[in-house]
């Protein structure tokens, strides 16, 4: 059986969602797991969001060794982890799953002329806020509006940079995941994650 399936199978049968199988130098075999999400119905109330433990790594790093050693899966050293703060989004139910979060987008091609001049025609890369767009499409919104530097003042007076906004569907997409926005010592995060946009 391909290594896929035996992970998949493992994975799916412990009651969690396979998010990606890297193969590494020197053997390593590196599984990432996370929790299954479901949408929620209308009327549905809101479950309390369950992370990966640490438990939950050890009990599909048993089973899969188990299941690795009777297929006949080569590898040298097994880890397996949640997805951590920049988790790939690797189907388009990802994008339901985390919509209004902060993601990081490359497409397959560059915008080209249809970016109407507002931005590089050979621009493949954006960091922007996530929502449903137009016709079942996608939307990531951002502003090129640098973030103030601590202490600075900023005049009331001074315009805001527009909002931008790029639409997409999921087959144009080349790779997502989420954008690791970490919010240090309580303090409130900013209202535009740091900008990264190329």
């Amino acid at each position: 059986m391909a290594l896929q399936q035996v992970v998949q199978q493992t994975v799916s049968g412990l009651g969690f969602d396979l998010v990606e199988i890297e193969r590494s130098a020197g053997g390593l075999l590196r599984v990432t797991i996370d929790v299954p999400w479901q949408p929620l119905q209308a009327g549905q109330e809101p479950a309390p969001e369950r992370f990966i433990t640490v438990d939950d790594c050890e009990l599909v790093t048993r089973q899969l060794q188990f299941a690795l050693e009777v297929d006949g899966v080569d590898y040298q050293r097994l880890e397996v982890s949640s997805p951590g703060i920049d988790r790939p989004l690797r189907h388009e139910a990802d994008l339901q799953r985390f919509e209004g979060e902060w993601v990081d987008i490359t497409l397959k091609a560059p915008l080209g002329a249809a970016a109407g001049g507002q931005m590089a025609a050979n621009r493949k890369k954006f960091r922007g806020q996530l929502a449903r767009g137009a016709e079942g499409g996608w939307q990531v919104t951002w502003s090129d509006e640098p973030a103030p530097r601590p202490g600075q003042r900023v005049s009331k007076k001074r315009e805001a940079a527009p909002l931008q906004v790029l639409g997409f569907t999921w087959d144009e997409v080349r790779e997502a995941r989420l954008a690791p926005v970490v919010n240090f010592k309580g303090r409130t995060p900013r209202k535009a994650a740091p900008d990264d946009n190329t």
